[in-house]
């Protein structure tokens, strides 16, 4: 029975990664080893920074939320990639299709803004360090926080009632979890007015906070030229870590959203290394104790 808004589709069909059982059996174990490493390596920072007295600074405030919403996404969606693995038929409701999508693109969405924020952080720290106090004061770091929040779902937000306007009827089988790319290509409409919608509110977002980052780190780097030499290499290895952090994730998402929505044969590979693998290097490069993240509030260089 056709539903409100058009729907014919109550659920969709997950095809998953390939269709060799060794390959997927072999891409299970590695998702399952990352997902071990990378839940309690998050919650690790985030209890590390509770912990310690003197973790205190702003740029150990936005790490612990970077942390929090790193393992809500590895749990949101590497968890019930897992679940697929293991099911005989790999389904998901209409709904929980759109609720999967808004989650990815929230938590996605908020992690890009907070890096914006985290590479500001570094900016005043290293470039005015003698208005750091006063620019990342406590209450300037809150509105920081509900700002990225807000703008990640609003960000969400405007995926989701876009797909509700489309009308499904089938085909229903999308590659391994329900994203905009592979969701709009099943509409049974003309979708090329939705899909400009789609990469102007992804691609362009997420491509201009690349440029912005890399502008920003480039920046800093060029500041720190003149800087003593110890200090100097700590601020380096701290820039070069979170510069590596932004290529692993803003790479996948300009592949993805930045093109029309046709089907590559990399896709499926992208959208597992963006989902799975991205939250790993990112535990990895982004643990408190790094090397080079005090020297920023402790050197003022």
């Amino acid at each position: 029975m056709e539903s409100e808004n058009g729907t014919v589709i109550t659920e969709f069909i997950f095809l998953g990664l390939t269709q060799s059982q060794d390959i997927q059996l072999l891409v299970f174990v590695l998702v399952l080893i990352f997902y071990f490493i990378i839940l309690p390596g998050n919650f690790l920072i985030i209890f590390t920074i509770r912990s310690d007295p003197g973790l205190t600074a702003p740029l150990y405030f936005f790490l612990g939320n970077l942390a929090f919403l790193d393992a809500s996404y590895s749990f949101i969606v590497a968890s019930r990639m897992l679940v697929d693995f293991l099911s005989e038929k790999n389904v998901i409701s209409y709904r929980g299709c759109l609720t999967q999508l808004f989650f990815l693109h929230f938590l996605r969405g908020g992690e890009g803004l907070l890096l914006v924020v985290m590479a500001f952080d570094r900016y005043i720290a290293i470039c005015r360090p003698l208005h750091y106090s006063t620019v990342m004061n406590p209450r300037a770091c809150y509105a920081m926080l509900l700002a990225l929040w807000l703008g990640g779902f609003v960000h969400s937000i405007m995926q989701v009632v876009l797909i509700l306007c489309l009308p499904f009827c089938g085909p229903n089988q999308l590659d391994n979890f329900c994203d905009v790319p592979q969701v709009i290509k099943l509409a049974c409409t003309d979708t090329f007015v939705v899909e400009l919608l789609m990469v102007f509110n992804s691609g362009l977002m997420t491509l201009l906070c690349f440029l912005g980052l890399l502008a920003s780190y480039a920046v800093i780097l060029c500041h720190i030229r003149g800087s003593s030499s110890e200090a100097k290499n700590k601020a380096m290895s701290t820039c070069t870590t979170h510069i590596i952090v932004i290529f692993f994730m803003f790479g996948p998402c300009i592949f993805i959203y930045t093109r029309p929505f046709r089907a590559f044969p990399a896709d499926k590979v992208v959208s597992l290394f963006h989902t799975v693998i991205f939250s790993f290097v990112e535990s990895c490069h982004l643990h408190p104790s790094q090397p080079g993240s005090e020297s920023f509030h402790e050197k003022g260089v």
